[in-house]
């Protein structure tokens, strides 16, 4: 791959498919039914046992469950050395069958259509399915049972009552009149301004939560020689767009990003997005070296873990992606983007994040209450701590990792999720909907941070490009409510 590497593509395929399987409208599962076939219309015989407050779900606790999980950067361990133990201590006499695999639509999806398929399965990677379509075929069991089942370890709480802002409902669909939700989005990515703690010790800088603040900081490193602002314009983009729409969304709350995603007449005209694209055009203006324009996202995150740049937009992953570049003298730490104006709607704690990694249950398996029962044991508060400590990424279990120490970015992204609180919102489809407004985008925020700061020419690109999109009868159209 050229301009792009497997990494970063895999990194976008996660956020944006991410947001892509949450909110979506009836039109957009209706467009995606035609690539899944409905499978075999023969009634299996569903494995079922009597339902109790020691077995919730009502499995058959003689049942085998056959399980499936993607075998790619999380690896598998956490369901090998973890989940399926515990699923086992609770169901002694209940074989696990497992399998792991990096092809699966080519290992699932002929099992879904001929009706045979595994209980509980994790869609991911290069060769996920369409989800969407298999919510369509009727291939995903409704999981509302789960989220309205008990906690497995924590009294007191549903499985729903458990989770993140926003984790049930990005599962959730629109079929047959109704929303309910299919899929468990386990992993969880938290997005802010990532920044080397030892440096800012050093040098006394406090991490700032307005905007008078962050710019009175940016003067200061700027005289230290060092960059005070950067992201990569060959190859990560997205990153700012993303702190743009962030900022914005604190300005005027995220309705602001839904009428961005419905298309709605002037929502890019719209003062939240206009101020949060000036703030930022003039960062771009005073502080961001011009020549970072021509290089990639790993280039510039070296030269972060080098000191030479102070604050990075990105995501949770970037602790784990930078491993190999970090000297004792650099520990990750990340910070909220700081609060535009003095009127913002959302506090300067408010973040954006989003849950990623699909695991559903299917009715074409045999056992489906018992891949359901997986996934409570996988929602439990035990086997999400020991997720985190083996792959480094957050889960949308509440509170799991609190108090622990794993590595120090990851304890920074959950310590900063613990204090955003319910002010953390999942942000913006329009780029996953609309691949010319995507691509747009790119340029107009490369326009607005390398070339000047014209906030109302990007307001004015966007503009025309989403109205250009909603005229167009041969793109099919999404609606978030």
């Amino acid at each position: 791959m050229s301009d792009i590497t497997k990494s970063e593509l895999d990194r976008r395929s996660l956020l944006r498919r991410a947001a892509a399987v949450g909110l979506a409208a009836t039109p957009a599962v209706g467009m995606l039914s035609a690539c899944v076939g409905s499978g075999s219309d023969e009634k299996k015989d569903q494995a079922t046992g009597t339902k109790s407050a020691d077995n919730p779900l009502g499995i058959d606790p003689k049942a085998p469950v056959e399980i499936v999980i993607f075998d790619g950067g999380l690896g598998t361990k956490y369901a090998t050395d973890v989940d399926t133990p515990m699923y086992k201590k609770k169901w002694a006499e209940s074989e696990v069958k497992y399998t792991a695999t990096e092809q699966i639509a080519t290992t699932i999806k002929p099992r879904l259509n001929a009706g045979n398929a595994p209980d509980m399965i994790n869609n991911s990677g290069a060769d996920m399915m369409d989800f969407g379509a298999i919510v369509k075929a009727g291939q995903a069991a409704d999981l509302t049972d789960l989220f309205a089942a008990p906690s497995f370890d924590i009294p007191g709480k549903t499985v729903g009552e458990t989770l993140v802002p926003g984790a049930i409902e990005q599962g959730t669909y629109d079929v047959d009149g109704g929303r309910k939700p299919f899929a468990v989005n386990y992993s969880f990515t938290v997005f802010g301004m990532y920044y080397n703690k030892k440096l800012f010790d050093k040098n006394n800088w406090t991490v700032p939560t307005t905007w008078a603040d962050f710019t009175a900081l940016c003067d200061k490193i700027k005289a230290a020689g060092i960059v005070p602002f950067a992201y990569a314009g060959a190859n990560a983009s997205y990153y700012m767009v993303r702190a743009i729409m962030t900022s914005a969304a604190k300005i005027g709350t995220e309705q602001v990003l839904k009428d961005l995603d419905n298309l709605k007449p002037g929502a890019w005209q719209a003062p939240a997005i206009k101020q949060a694209a000036e703030a930022w055009g003039q960062i771009g203006v005073k502080y961001m070296n011009k020549s970072f324009l021509g290089l990639r996202h790993t280039e510039v995150q070296l030269q972060q873990n080098q000191d030479k740049v102070a604050f990075y937009p990105c995501g949770s992953w970037l602790e784990n992606e930078q491993a190999a570049s970090i000297t004792p003298n650099f520990e990750y730490a990340v910070a909220p983007y700081p609060s535009v104006t003095t009127s913002d709607q959302l506090p300067a704690t408010a973040i954006n994040a989003a849950a990623g990694e699909i695991y559903f249950a299917s009715t074409k398996g045999t056992n489906v209450q018992g891949g359901k029962e997986y996934l409570r044991v996988m929602l439990s508060k035990a086997a999400a701590l020991e997720f985190t400590k083996l792959t480094k990424s957050l889960t949308v279990v509440a509170g799991a990792a609190d108090g622990q120490t794993i590595s120090p970015g990851l304890t920074s992204g959950n310590d900063m999720l613990s204090k955003a609180g319910k002010d953390v919102f999942m942000g913006y489809l329009w780029d996953t909907w609309y691949k010319k407004m995507n691509d747009a985008s790119l340029e107009a925020v490369n326009a607005l941070m390398f070339n000047g700061g014209d906030a109302q020419k990007f307001c004015d690109t966007m503009e025309k490009v989403a109205q250009d999109v909603a005229k167009d009868s041969s793109i099919s159209k999404n609606t978030r409510a």
